[in-house]
């Protein structure tokens, strides 16, 4: 019996969100059916994290536990063969027994891509919220550098657990453009539920000037204990990576 540490991506379009749920289609629940299909018996697999629904991947963890006595990559094409199009496996590798996906990580990578149109694009905006009147990029570069840092993001997200501390620190966010999108890229210890979409609703409206860059600061005060009513829209979130102390110059523990 060995550990596998296998990398996912998906298009979160036709999904519920990542968790198994009864009675509707999740990532979660056609992985494991893809497994059973080539001999795991396991009852769940474990994760680094549950995205929402229309969130997609390019890098979410999982880890099973199972023989195997063929090649990583002959695992990896053996899942694959019983997956649906909108997910694959990207890649497999061995893990310590000790590994976990969510309580090893210790930083995880997303991010956000929207373009400014006044007309619909619907080949665009199956990846990507259009929004308008336009923005402006140096207004949003101004807002995401006041992220930076160990912050109370009450005002942007709710704990996975109740009673859960709202404090996370950020160690990157930052907007470029990229192909005529403009892209939010954030780098956290953790996140809040929902938090990103929340932030980045913010800075959108701090884009087209309805609300000031230094608004972040006041929302990052710890006076403010509960979440904003901005959210954009799921389709523009990608979960990209998920960083492990291997990567970070440590060791996967």
């Amino acid at each position: 019996m060995a550990r596998y540490k296998i990398i996912l991506a998906y298009d979160g379009t036709g999904f519920s969100g990542y968790q198994r749920q009864a009675n509707s289609r999740s990532v979660q629940s056609v992985v494991e059916h893809a497994l059973r299909e080539i001999g795991w018996a396991g009852r769940s697999v474990l994760s680094a994290g549950r995205t929402d629904a229309g969130v997609h991947a390019c890098g979410q963890v999982i880890a099973v536990d199972m023989e195997w006595f063929h090649s990583n990559g002959q695992l990896q094409n053996a899942i694959n063969a019983n997956l649906p199009a909108d997910v694959a496996v990207r890649s497999v590798t061995l893990a310590s027994e000790e590994f976990h996906p969510r309580h090893s990580a210790r930083a995880r990578r997303y991010s956000y891509r929207l373009f400014c149109d006044g007309t619909r694009h619907p080949l665009r905006e199956r990846y990507a919220w259009r929004v308008w009147p336009t923005v402006s990029l140096i207004s949003l570069q101004v807002s995401a550098s006041y992220l930076m840092g160990i912050h109370n993001f009450a005002a942007f997200g709710t704990p996975p657990k109740k009673g859960g501390s709202p404090i996370r620190e950020i160690l990157h966010a930052a907007w470029k453009e990229d192909a005529g999108d403009l892209v939010f890229e954030i780098v956290g210890n953790a996140f809040l539920y929902r938090m990103v979409r929340r932030l980045v609703s913010v800075q959108v409206e701090i884009g087209q000037g309805r609300r000031l860059p230094e608004d972040i600061i006041n929302l990052l005060e710890p006076g403010v204990d509960s979440p904003i009513e901005g959210l954009a829209p799921a389709k523009g979130l990608t979960l990209v990576e998920v960083i492990y102390p291997s990567e970070l110059g440590g060791n996967e523990d």
